[in-house]
């Protein structure tokens, strides 16, 4: 992938904050139901895992796609995936962060928007609101067939 200059990176990573942090939540025709847009899901575009940044690269192309994700989320009306996993989750308990065994679904949603393919995940964690989580522009290389792709397929982690 091509080098992405530093200030052009910051202009498109303070624009895409400024914009995230004014979203709040988003009615989503197919939860019947609003999508929260927390800080947690502009962690996740920014950090693979906690305290593991993204490639500059990578933040990039998710950051300058941010517009498109309450759109998305606004005209779903058909999930495209839906993805289901029991996993540790930090809860604060007591003024004591504790790691406790959760049920997380992942829905994905697939739109076109301005001749741009891109996938957007709604996290839920059980007994939570449903969250936005990440969006992926659908393409990237795959080391089999050298074919372009941009997720690994656990909605989790992408």
């Amino acid at each position: 992938m091509n080098q992405i200059d530093p200030q052009k990176f910051n202009k498109v990573k303070q624009r895409a904050e400024g914009f995230y942090k004014t979203i709040g939540t988003i009615k989503c025709p197919y939860f019947k139901g609003e999508v929260n847009f927390n800080a947690k899901g502009l962690d996740h575009i920014k950090f693979k895992a906690w305290n593991r940044t993204r490639l500059i690269e990578d933040q990039y192309m998710r950051l300058s796609l941010i517009h498109l994700a309450p759109e998305i989320i606004k005209r779903s009306s058909t999930l495209q995936g839906k993805w289901e996993t029991r996993n540790f989750v930090r809860v604060k308990t007591n003024s004591r962060w504790e790691a406790v065994m959760k049920c997380i679904s992942f829905y994905e949603f697939i739109a076109v928007i301005d001749n741009t393919r891109a996938k957007v995940i709604v996290k839920e964690i059980e007994g939570g609101e449903k969250f936005f989580w990440s969006i992926i522009p659908f393409w990237g290389v795959d080391k089999d067939t050298r074919q372009r792709i941009l997720h690994s397929g656990k909605p989790e982690v992408d």
